[in-house]
Formats: structure tokens, C-alpha cells, sequence
């Protein structure tokens, strides 16, 4: 089973194979924001790597981030990856403090849309 550190948090066993956006709302209890339901559309479910960033890449994660020019190293979307090894991540777009009524609607156990990998 993966390891999941969220920073000033913890660090939380997650089931191989779990979306991240799942992982950090569900397993770690944060206020992750995912206001597009996990489509890879609005970029408020960012985090920032610390430790085992993945290699490979949705290529509707690619875009969006490239659309949004969002370029800083080490920031991804949590819900374009599965936790199929130990990472660590500093989140950065919370609930709390963001005026937003909820954090999102619900998210699909399995990514959307269907990924295309890609390299970084």
C-alpha cells in the first residue's frame, strides 16, 4: 500500500491504484478543492510535489496546466493520478480561506477523462 505525506498533516496509507483528489479528501481528511468533479478542467485541485513526483503525465493535465500557465516544478493536478507509490505533497488549493461553498462536486473512482500518458 502507498504512502501519502501531506504536509502539516500526515502521512496516510492509501490503496494502490486511488485517485490522489480521492486520497487527500477521503484518506486524509484535507478540504482539497476539485470544484470540476476531477475532469482535468479548472486547476483547483493542485498540489505540489515534495517527494515522488510521477514521471508520466495525462495529456489533458499537460494541456490544462499549459493553458493555465501553471509551470511552476512540482505542481500537478491531484485528480489526473493514482497513487501507485510513496509521495509527499504540500497542498495548495483548500476550501478554507477560498470562498467557495464546498469543495467540489463527486469524482469518479477511475481518472477522467480516460488518460493518454505522456512524459513531463
Amino acid at each position: 500500500m502507498p504512502k501519502l505525506t501531506v504536509e502539516n498533516i500526515g502521512t496516510f496509507d492509501v490503496p494502490a491504484g486511488k485517485r490522489l483528489v480521492q486520497a487527500l479528501t477521503q484518506d486524509a481528511g484535507t478540504d482539497q478543492l476539485h470544484a470540476c468533479g476531477g475532469v482535468a478542467r479548472c486547476t483547483t485541485c493542485r498540489v505540489e510535489f515534495i517527494e515522488g513526483e510521477p514521471e508520466k503525465i495525462t495529456e489533458a493535465e499537460k494541456e490544462t496546466l499549459r493553458a493555465r500557465e501553471i509551470t511552476e516544478p512540482g505542481v500537478r493536478l491531484s485528480c489526473q493520478i493514482a497513487c501507485d507509490h510513496d509521495m509527499s505533497v504540500r497542498l495548495i488549493s483548500r476550501l478554507e480561506g477560498s470562498g467557495r461553498k464546498n469543495q467540489g462536486g463527486a469524482v469518479a473512482d477511475e481518472i477522467e477523462p480516460a488518460p493518454n500518458w505522456t512524459t513531463k
